[in-house]
Parts: structure tokens; C-alpha cells; sequence
């Protein structure tokens, strides 16, 4: 990552498209507003809030380290929430 700011724009945009993503399953499906997806939506928050702390923890003197642990856990959770989101057509 080439700065916090960018991390911050890359988590949003990730954490924003999977959100949308059940946003459309629920309008396909015409199940909106349901349980499944409101679940997924508020693990996403969730995930959103705890990366942004990470990137927020001024205690870290290993920088560079620091976020590119962000990035990866970023990625680890994007992937099991879209694997959520995939799992809903079943």
C-alpha cells in the first residue's frame, strides 16, 4: 500500500462492493430486507471497524509490516464474506 489513505480507500471499496452484492442477491431474489443478508451486511461493519482501527494503531513502530498485515487480513475476511454471499443461492 502506498499510504494510509489508500488503505483506507481499498477497504472501504472492497467492504462497499460486497455489501452491495447482497444488495442485489436480496432485489434478484426479492427477499429483501432478509435475516442472511443482514448478517453479512453487519459483519462487513464489523470487518470495516476493526480494519480501520488497525490502520488507525499509532503504536506500531513497524509501519510498513503493520499494513501490509492490514491488506492481507483484508483479504482473508473479503474472501469469507463473499464466500457467505455465494453460499446464500444455495
Amino acid at each position: 500500500m502506498a499510504s494510509i489513505k489508500a488503505l483506507k480507500k481499498e477497504i472501504n471499496y472492497v467492504l462497499g462492493e460486497l455489501i452491495e452484492a447482497v444488495y442485489e442477491w436480496e432485489s434478484e431474489t426479492k427477499n429483501l430486507n432478509s435475516e442472511a443478508g443482514n448478517q453479512i451486511i453487519d459483519n462487513c461493519i464489523e470487518v470495516y471497524d476493526e480494519l480501520i482501527d488497525l490502520v488507525n494503531d499509532k503504536e506500531n513502530p513497524m509501519k510498513k509490516d503493520h499494513f501490509k498485515k492490514v491488506n492481507e487480513y483484508l483479504e482473508k475476511k473479503a474472501n469469507e464474506i463473499a464466500d457467505q454471499i455465494n453460499s446464500l443461492g444455495d
